[in-house]
């Protein structure tokens, strides 16, 4: 979002894969709208997966005396003591880690399932039809989409510095947006202090307990987050979480709001419109929905009025709400 005193309205180009906002369009102004959208999104950390980690050591077979009983049976008590040798490490590997290792300390990982319900929390509308949606790659090519699951509430803090007035209210509003054309369950859990990242860790125990760290919102500034310099509003991600046999799941997403330009934003006729719209965009983007070329979805990163989900942003989010649970991270 620039700030040269503009009228209200519009601006923000799209680059990367993830994400990219801005607000800046001229109501009354000659020129053609400028795109308006979101800068580059928050990359996706890297897949947690459950082999075992370098320092946790391999068990060996245990290995028995006894006496000479004939060549055949030093034969078969060779063969056996082989085939210990090699199973027990890959046994222990493949049923004994995965059960303990979200108990170890220093783990990677949470214990698993936590909140974990039978079924979906909710339920997304039906599909609008429309297929002016594009979902985020998955880092799966055999699995369509990642998504959160629908069977836990999806937890989320915001990071107040520096937010403008009445922040609280465009936040909750978006999240609201979200949850309905998603059917997943957002849960507030208050302020944190912790500072958006692109090297942001999925699991802090310390900070958040034994759980995937929530969403983080946080309102933010160029210098700090540099990715919000120039015509960016806004940046939004998710990371991935895995385990063997099971799909790949979006975890500790994140958004980084530059409340400089959300301030100024404000100022406009229908600014909180506009506003709000950015956050909802963000937040599409943490929940697995890209950019799209349609100029009537609010997914479009160009120059447009667009201020609410439109029915391939709703088509998409839908889609994205029906994820697979994964009570197994």
């Amino acid at each position: 979002m620039t700030s040269d005193g503009a009228p209200p309205g519009v601006r923000r180009s799209a680059s990367g894969r993830i994400p990219q906002w801005a607000i800046d369009e001229a109501l009354g102004a000659a020129e053609d709208p400028a795109p308006w959208r979101s800068g580059p999104a928050f990359p996706p950390q890297p897949p947690r997966q459950d082999s075992p980690p370098p320092w946790i050591p391999r068990p060996r077979g245990k290995r028995h005396g006894g006496k000479r009983h004939g060549r055949k049976w030093a034969i078969a008590a060779g063969i056996a003591l082989l085939a210990c040798l090699y199973s027990v490490p890959a046994v222990f590997e493949r049923f004994v880690l995965p059960a303990v290792l979200p108990y170890l300390p220093g783990t990677p990982v949470p214990p698993p399932g936590f909140e974990a319900s039978g079924t979906p929390l909710g339920h997304a509308p039906g599909s609008t039809g429309s297929r002016a949606y594009s979902l985020q790659e998955s880092p799966d090519p055999g699995q369509p989409f990642a998504a959160y699951d629908p069977c836990r509430p999806v937890h989320y803090v915001v990071r107040p510095d520096n937010a403008p007035p009445g922040a609280g209210q465009l936040v909750e509003q978006a999240v609201a947006k979200v949850s309905a054309a998603t059917g997943l369950r957002f849960v507030y859990d208050g302020f944190t202090s912790e500072a958006p990242s692109d090297e942001r860790e999925s699991y802090q125990p310390d900070r958040y307990g034994k759980r995937w760290a929530p969403v983080l919102i946080a309102w933010s500034t160029p210098a700090e987050s540099p990715d919000l310099a120039g015509d960016v509003d806004g940046l939004g991600g998710s990371g991935y979480a895995y385990t063997t046999g099971q799909p790949y799941v979006l975890v500790a997403g994140q958004v980084a709001l530059d409340a400089p330009d959300f301030a100024e934003m404000l100022q406009w006729p229908d600014g909180p419109h506009h506003a709000r719209a950015v956050i909802m965009h963000e937040l599409a983007h943490v929940v697995g929905l890209d950019h799209v070329e349609d100029p009537t979805q609010l997914m479009n990163p160009e120059g447009t009025d667009v201020t609410e989900f439109a029915a391939g942003d709703l088509a998409g989010l839908a889609v994205l709400g029906g994820g697979q649970c994964v009570p197994e991270l």
